[in-house]
């Protein structure tokens, strides 16, 4: 069963946000921790939300940043200067892209413009939401774990989404937090977005499929729970190798990456109609993507 409606999703576990960026508080015994750092104009949206379900937000120790894109960073410099002490855990690739002034100036152009897509850019008057170079944290690699006190995150790498693409499990609960590792549960379609290195994707998604997941925690468009939960991955992994086949047999009659995205984006709009991100970016996207499928149907990567 699919659920984009903020709130608790069972003990210890809640959902924040809204329908088209989301993030999670888990609460351990010692502290809680935020994953993923969503949209920058979902901070007020957030803050309500403490209040209306009853969270202590000075529990909140730590938030784990599963990848860098700008849609999934936005609260990090917000909550970071509130309270200077939070903890900011990410992987080493994506602080070095964090840490790239062009990187940055992406991530607050595109928060901008998703924001007016979104029709929230009075959510973004009165907050200090902008990546600048005062944000660091510790870096986490495959196998690592943090411990909330009777509530462990262990850490995989999985890229291809990104390059700096991690995901993080809770045993405890079979929670999985893949971010855009795993599909995206959109409408009542699977969104595959393989966009930096489609092939690393889909592993990336066989390795997800060997978790066991009674709670499987997306970044756009909510959480997944029940028999669904269990079978998402499975299912995201056949939806990407039908959306790679797509892709495949529109390249291979024209040979052109350009021409297949400009198709692409033709055959795609009913879909992803209402998708959190503007035209222009998908667009870049598709471009990311088409070039590393047909580098690969050509020989050329």
């Amino acid at each position: 069963m699919r659920s984009r409606e903020a709130g608790k999703i069972c003990d210890h576990l809640w959902y924040l946000g809204r329908a088209e960026s989301g993030v999670y508080l888990l609460a351990g015994r010692e502290c809680s921790m935020i994953i993923n750092g969503g949209l920058s104009c979902i901070v007020p949206d957030v803050l309500r939300q403490f209040d209306s379900f009853g969270i202590d937000e000075q529990r909140i120790k730590k938030i784990l940043i599963l990848h860098a894109h700008f849609d999934h960073v936005g609260l990090v410099p917000f909550f970071k200067r509130r309270n200077p002490n939070l903890q900011i855990y990410a992987s080493q690739r994506a602080w070095e892209i964090l840490s790239m002034p062009h990187a940055v100036n992406t991530i607050n152009r595109f928060s901008t413009l998703t924001a007016e897509r979104l029709n929230s850019c009075a959510a973004l008057e009165g907050y200090d939401m902008e990546w600048r170079n005062d944000i660091s944290g510790k870096s986490l690699d495959e196998g690592d774990s943090i411990d909330l006190g009777s509530m462990k995150v262990s850490i995989l790498e999985t890229p291809g989404h990104s390059s700096c693409s991690l995901s993080a499990y809770v045993p405890a609960m079979n929670a999985l937090f893949p971010s855009d590792s795993g599909g995206i549960p959109f409408k009542n379609i699977i969104v595959a977005s393989g966009n930096s290195n489609y092939t690393l994707f889909q592993r990336s998604l066989e390795k997800l499929s060997l978790l066991d997941s009674a709670y499987y925690c997306a970044d756009h468009y909510g959480y997944v729970t029940g028999t669904e939960a269990q079978s998402f991955v499975e299912r995201s992994i056949d939806a990407a190798q039908s959306f790679r086949r797509r892709i495949e047999s529109v390249y291979r009659k024209s040979r052109s990456i350009g021409a297949t995205v400009k198709q692409m984006m033709i055959d795609m709009a009913p879909e992803l109609d209402e998708y959190v991100l503007p035209e222009d970016i998908i667009e870049g996207i598709y471009g990311q993507m088409i070039k590393h499928i047909a580098g690969k149907m050509d020989g050329t990567s």
